[in-house]
């Protein structure tokens, strides 16, 4: 039997409590190999944590930008400091949405939305996490982002309090933000009081195995079963297959004409600038840039 490759993408289904971080330093110590999260999770939160081992680290970059969907649930009523559960109350109102008006604003958050950033976030600021200034007391000054928010529904009421959501979301937005602004456009405060992770990409809860496990599998997670291939986490990104001597050449940081290409005449299919998964025999070779007439390599895989 052929030694498992020692890379690929392990998905975990983080607890609360902890961070992303430090889902990957456990990870790392206990596979004895490199890692890397795609998308970070609050302490607060928990569900699905793509963690790339090994080569697979070096796509990670390409995973974080892919959609998100969350399941989460605002407490109304109050705001927090940092706009979740964990945060010190900083304001409070009777206000309370009833379900008509809930329902009628929530289309109004739907689509390219301009977005502030928590204060409490991992954002860097003149070299500085906002987070790190917030609990300084800096009060760091958030720039307005666009987010594009896909699908967002109410999902439940539970009580006056409380309402529960999902949301299918795309890179860099921020559930607390669309919490407290969905709150501030009904005339009221709010801040999460759960969230969950359902999906990253193609990353699902059906994939995702406990911290623990995970963990305890040390370095044999590689033959458990569990660890997905590389090229599992690219399917969005357009493939290009190569023969042997292409996907040799580069490999050594060559750029490839493209009439020299495998594909020939199918390669008008590339925009200039696309990045495509570079293949042969169906395994990926690396990420690589159509650039005018040739294919230049952007991250080789040493396999």
């Amino acid at each position: 039997m052929t030694e498992p490759e020692r890379a690929g993408w392990v998905i975990i289904d983080k607890p609360a409590g902890i961070t992303s971080n430090q889902v990957v330093t456990r990870l790392r110590r206990a596979a004895g190999i490199k890692a890397g999260h795609a998308g970070t999770l609050d302490p607060l939160a928990t569900g699905v944590l793509p963690v790339a081992l090994g080569e697979a680290t070096k796509t990670v970059a390409f995973i974080s930008k892919a959609e998100k969907r969350y399941a989460f649930r605002v407490r109304w009523g109050i705001a927090t400091a940092t706009e979740d559960s964990e945060g010190e109350p900083v304001g409070e109102t009777p206000a309370r949405p009833d379900e008509a008006a809930l329902r009628a604003t929530l289309p109004r958050f739907v689509g390219t939305l301009a977005q502030h950033p928590p204060a409490y976030s991992a954002i860097k600021i003149a070299g500085r996490r906002a987070y790190a200034l917030a609990r300084a007391g800096k009060s760091p000054e958030m720039a307005e982002r666009q987010v594009m928010i896909f699908d967002l529904a109410l999902i439940a009421l539970p009580d006056r309090d409380h309402a529960d959501f999902v949301a299918t979301v795309g890179e860099g937005t921020y559930i607390r933000s669309l919490a407290r602004g969905i709150a501030v456009a009904l005339g009221t405060l709010g801040h999460i009081a759960a969230l969950r992770r359902l999906r990253v990409g193609r990353f699902g809860e059906a994939q995702a195995i406990s911290l623990d496990l995970a963990t305890s599998l040390g370095h044999s997670l590689f033959a458990s079963g569990h660890v997905l291939p590389i090229e599992a986490a690219l399917d969005d990104i357009p493939a290009l297959a190569l023969t042997a001597d292409e996907a040799a050449r580069l490999r050594h940081g060559q750029a490839i004409v493209l009439t020299d290409c495998g594909e020939g005449a199918r390669l008008d299919r590339f925009d200039d600038g696309t990045i495509v998964g570079a293949r042969h025999d169906q395994l990926l070779v690396g990420l690589a840039r159509i650039d005018g007439d040739r294919v230049r390599p952007v991250r080789m895989i040493n396999r």
